[in-house]
């Protein structure tokens, strides 16, 4: 054909960092700390669900159920968020069920954006809100968590990175149709304290702008940090939707069961257009969601929660991690939340050299020679950050601590053997010798 195939939203949005490091960890890896999801299985008693619901009687479950949420789920959600929110929740009109939270995001900019809108996004991004905001024929307008030096002698903390509050200001206008909040982020793992919320509310309701809440990694904060939700603050309920993750909830990223929280007259939009694509979502996978949620909403708060053992155990793993890194000259930025950890790889630049007048970030040359030469995956800071501002932030790469090779040495041996230690030089050697011992002190650790 002489003429494009392709619609003019597909213009500049075809690379995807995911399709690039997905490739290069399933061709090099031993070791994939770079993709997050985890490698140990989800919680008993959502398996049993599962299986119930695929094996048992109600065969019904093999079928369509209600296009906008399978009855019990959306039931318990509401139930849940009510109780969360401090207020009632019709199910029907206030919860609507997803194909994974991706595809909410991709409802809310579908159904609110329009070409001439601009979209606030807090850097560093989960990368498909630019893009989405693109298609939807949106601008995105950036601004960055700025870092601030920690007390000497104290690692840095996700809480160190903050927003200007003179620059948020700036970048509401009369054009401004949203503002996508993360929190906990992805990646930098910084929970917004309830001063940065009220900051962004004010400003929200100041200029009525919507906020596109992403919080699938609201069960995952540690050292005594509080989720606070945003749409529970003065003026937010009717102007936010709320986005969750069965995925990240319950270790079930391959079941794609997201959902949203909001008021009716902005999820009617989100049903609209979610009837006019997806339409459905699997119905056997929500049954067993709906009865994950129904336990931990009759144990919320206790010890045998999973909401409090999963985040417990994650904290030991982030931690792990902290030691190793710092033990090889790296510099971890503790985070809040979340299951990523990113690191500051300044000190290896004699390891690997920086190219000069080079248009590819630093961390992203680092990241590909470490999974091609040393086995192990992550993923560079600079590819959540708009072109214009990769090269700012291009000495960090991020890493997922949801893994079993962080505290089990069955999943290590691999990457020892990858290499020769023998005159392995520099800090990367000293890293692998600093594993070696960690797992023989650990010996006793075991794979499951």
């Amino acid at each position: 054909m002489s003429r494009p195939v392709q619609a003019r939203r597909l213009e500049g949005v075809d690379k995807n960092i995911w399709v690039e490091f997905v490739k290069l960890a399933a061709t090099y890896s031993t070791v994939n700390l770079g993709q997050g999801f985890p490698d140990f299985p989800p919680p008993e008693f959502l398996k049993e669900a599962f299986s119930r619901a695929v094996s048992g009687e109600k065969h019904m479950l093999h079928q369509y159920t209600r296009a906008f949420g399978h009855p019990p789920l959306v039931k318990i959600l509401a139930q849940l968020f009510g109780k969360l929110l401090g207020r009632d929740l019709d199910p029907m009109t206030n919860v609507m069920v997803t194909v994974g939270a991706y595809q909410a995001l991709f409802c809310c900019f579908q159904a609110f954006i329009d070409e001439g809108d601009e979209v606030i996004i807090i850097e560093p991004f989960f990368d498909c809100y630019e893009p989405m905001v693109k298609m939807a024929g949106g601008t995105p307008v950036y601004v960055p968590l700025r870092p601030k030096a920690p007390k000497e002698g104290k690692l840095m903390s996700s809480a160190d990175w903050q927003l200007d509050p003179a620059e948020l200001a700036s970048k509401f206008s009369e054009q401004t149709k949203a503002i996508v909040l993360n929190s906990p982020n992805n990646p930098l793992g910084k929970v917004f304290s309830r001063g940065e919320l009220e900051l962004i509310a004010d400003l929200c309701v100041k200029h009525d702008a919507l906020c596109i809440s992403d919080e699938v990694y609201e069960w995952l904060v540690y050292d005594g940090k509080e989720h606070i939700r945003i749409a529970s603050l003065p003026g937010m309920w009717d102007r936010t939707v709320i986005i969750g993750s069965a995925g990240k909830t319950f270790n079930v990223t391959g079941w794609k069961v997201g959902w949203t929280v909001g008021p009716n007259r902005l999820l009617q939009h989100l049903r609209t257009m979610h009837q006019n694509s997806v339409y459905h979502c699997a119905t056997a996978a929500q049954d067993a969601v709906a009865q994950g949620f129904q336990r931990e909403f009759e144990h919320y708060g206790k010890p045998d929660s999973y909401f409090v053992q999963l985040p417990r155990e994650l904290q030991q793993k982030r931690d792990q991690l902290v030691q190793s890194l710092v033990a090889v000259g790296m510099k971890p930025i503790i985070p809040e939340g979340t299951y990523f950890l990113v690191a500051d790889i300044s000190e290896f630049k004699s390891e690997v050299p920086d190219v000069p007048n080079s248009d590819e970030p630093y961390d992203s040359r680092f990241a590909k020679w470490m999974v091609k030469n040393k086995g192990l995956a992550a993923i560079p800071l600079s590819a959540f950050y708009c072109g214009a501002h990769k090269n700012n932030y291009n000495s960090f790469i991020r890493f997922c601590f949801a893994k079993h090779p962080l505290g089990c040495k069955a999943k290590l041996w691999p990457l020892m053997g990858a290499c020769s230690w023998e005159g392995e030089p520099g800090l990367l050697g000293q890293w692998k010798q600093h594993w070696s011992r960690w797992l023989l002190h650990h010996s006793s650790f075991q794979a499951g």
